[in-house]
């Protein structure tokens, strides 16, 4: 069986496939709590349960077995492990993941591997060049240009979130004047929404109830991120632009019509050309999909 395991390892869960690799295929699936803050003596209590995870699905198959692992924070360019990710997932830095499973086993942020998930099996399969934004409590990304993944020289390309919608707002957590997180992100909602909404989701329930107030927020929200996605494609001329993450999810035509509607102003479309803006197809399974495809471009 040609196969590999990919973990992706998230500050609540730990999620798991076991993959066949030339089809892309997931044989298996597992899902554990995280448990962060936890240790075993020196061992963060995540690492004992990747191993475990590993074991399960090495049994299954019978076999030793190569793993992909992504995470937060910035990936070692070797692929080691994550070297920088602080105030969370305490004992991540600089944790070698290879000589802790005993196994080769290769490292990457979390939203890089979210967007391999999509050009191997996705919304961008068959794609030269996209890019991914997912919107969350903040907002992540990754690029893939000319068939591969920017991850820059220390591993901080793609934070698509951090980039400024307004350079006259207040800086974000990564000191990004008025950014895209600040100005989408459900971790703004009730400063955006003067207090109205604990949550984006019931932002969009208000408006799809047509309050006047939740409808101006939100599509002010929904202009700022298609004044965003445009500037990124001037930038980097994509097939395709994937937009994932739980708002996207939740909110589905609510956020993709008035989208649409604003990137018809926004995009610069020389010769008719415009690239295509699609919903993330894979779901929780991108990073794990994501990871064992970054093994195969490493092989």
């Amino acid at each position: 069986m040609n196969s590999s395991i990919g973990i992706d390892l998230g500050g609540t869960n730990i999620k798991a496939a076991l993959v066949d690799m030339t089809s892309a295929q997931t044989l298996a699936t597992l899902s554990k709590p995280t448990r962060d803050g936890e240790f075993d003596g020196d061992t963060p209590r995540f690492a004992l349960t990747v191993r475990e995870i590993v074991h399960e699905f090495e049994a299954q198959a019978g076999q030793k077995l190569r793993v992909g692992l992504s995470a937060p924070g910035l990936a070692n360019p070797d692929g080691h492990c994550i070297d920088w990710m602080p105030g969370r997932m305490h004992g991540l830095e600089k944790f070698h993941w290879s000589a802790f499973l005993e196994r080769e086993c290769r490292v990457l942020n979390d939203a890089h591997a979210a967007l391999l998930g999509e050009v191997w099996a996705g919304a961008a399969k068959d794609t030269q060049d996209a890019f991914m934004l997912t919107l969350g409590t903040g907002v992540g990304g990754a690029i893939w240009s000319g068939g591969r993944l920017l991850s820059g020289k220390i591993g901080r390309a793609g934070h698509l979130g951090h980039i400024t919608i307004d350079a006259n707002a207040a800086c974000d957590d990564f000191n990004t004047p008025g950014s895209l997180e600040d100005a989408m992100g459900n971790q703004t909602i009730a400063l955006r929404g003067e207090g109205h909404y604990a949550t984006t989701h019931a932002l969009l329930d208000a408006f799809s109830a047509g309050d006047e107030h939740a409808a101006k927020v939100w599509l002010t929200s929904v202009r700022h991120l298609a004044a965003a996605i445009a500037s990124l494609i001037n930038v980097l001329d994509p097939e395709v632009v994937i937009v994932g993450g739980g708002i996207a999810t939740g909110a589905g035509s609510r956020l993709f019509d008035p989208l649409q509607q604003a990137l018809a102003g926004f995009e610069w479309r020389p010769g008719g050309n415009q690239a295509r803006i699609v919903p993330a197809q894979l779901g929780d399974n991108a990073g794990c999909l994501g990871s064992v495809f970054n093994l195969l471009q490493h092989s």
